[in-house]
């Protein structure tokens, strides 16, 4: 593994989005390879599927795409051109992460071997979500109420594959500041190449607001790069996140889902245009229905209209408008009617659509 001296007041200063953008674009070493980008997509159930990678690299300026959670017991035998989660494009796969979860070493270590075949740039090991139908299988945060199970499979998934392995964590079950800092150092000791930390405890969801400061303690804890994930909406919330923490990068889930083109801002300064949003709708809507049958395409688009409408001032009114629609002609029709002219938008997205 490779060790890199990640001294904070090594890195430089980031006081504007120049600064941001300057910082983002600094080579970063992962395991083997380096990533020329520090800004990348978050992995997202439901959310993070080959339509939306692919709107995403429409508009660039991200350093990795993860893909949304790949159950490590299909992954050996899924075939993606039938399977709706892991599928992919060949041209995505050097900057592509499969995110993959499960609850035993072995199985998870196939599933990598799998995954590592398949010419992913690495994968990812799903110790953070909590939602209750994952957490009761024993897989995804509920692995951090039995840490030394955690820790075997990344020794055992480290074993198996030399592609960059990643860990996707939360602070853990109870708010121990101690404890994402332990299981840090076990995950690099184990042979994690780099770790995506949310500060919250698994049993608020995101109830309560991040703790950044824990982001800090853990990066200050290891010799791997930590992407910092969590409410971070806008720029000034990407400099603050790494002045404060002197993570190694960021990690953007819920607001590149809003904002697709959150990636080319802020290491682009690209300026989007008032028309980006039909525009947009209308991409996401094409690509789904390009890789999914119909039924599905817009039940997937469904699942992403709350975070795009969450960026307009009728938020509500405008999603139950836009979704009322029995198949993927109606939605576009939808889209039309609503988005032109544009709808007025707000400052912040708003994160109660955020669910």
């Amino acid at each position: 593994m490779t060790q890199l001296n990640f001294d904070k007041t090594a890195e430089p200063n980031v006081n504007t989005t120049a600064d941001l953008a300057q910082y983002l674009l600094k080579p970063l070493v992962i395991g083997s390879r380096t990533i020329s980008n520090r800004m990348v997509l978050a992995p997202m159930a439901g959310l993070g599927h080959i339509a939306f990678r692919q709107l995403v690299t429409g508009f660039s300026g991200f350093g990795l795409l993860f893909t949304g959670m790949c159950s490590a017991k299909a992954v050996p035998h899924e075939n993606p051109k039938m399977s709706h989660v892991f599928s992919w494009r060949p041209e995505e796969l050097d900057h592509t992460v499969c995110q993959i979860f499960g609850a035993e070493p072995e199985i998870m270590a196939r599933a990598a071997q799998r995954v590592e075949a398949e010419g992913f740039f690495g994968v990812d090991l799903n110790f953070g979500c909590s939602v209750a139908a994952i957490c009761k299988k024993g897989c995804g945060a509920a692995l951090l109420k039995t840490p030394d199970k955690a820790v075997d499979i990344v020794s055992a998934v480290r074993k198996s594959v030399s592609c960059p392995v990643f860990v996707k964590f939360r602070t853990g079950w109870r708010d121990d500041q101690n404890f994402p800092v332990t299981m840090a150092r076990a995950f690099e000791n184990a042979g994690a190449d780099a770790l995506t930390f949310h500060p919250r405890v698994a049993p608020d969801r995101r109830s309560r607001r991040p703790k950044w400061e824990l982001i800090g303690k853990v990066q200050n804890a290891v010799a791997i790069p930590v992407f910092g994930n969590g409410n971070l909406f806008a720029p000034e919330h990407g400099i603050r996140m790494i002045r404060e923490t002197g993570c190694q990068g960021l990690s953007i889930g819920r607001m590149a889902v809003a904002q697709p083109w959150i990636f080319a801002r802020w290491t682009k300064g690209f300026r989007p245009e008032p028309s980006i949003y039909m525009e947009t709708a209308l991409d996401m809507a094409r690509l789904l229905s390009t890789h999914y049958e119909d039924h599905f395409a817009l039940k997937m688009f469904k699942k992403f209209a709350p975070y795009f409408c969450a960026n307009f001032k009728f938020s509500n009114s405008i999603l139950k408008s836009l979704i009322r629609a029995e198949n993927m002609n109606e939605l576009c029709d939808n889209i039309r009617q609503l988005m032109d002219p544009p709808p007025q938008t707000l400052l912040l997205p708003n994160i109660n659509l955020f669910i």
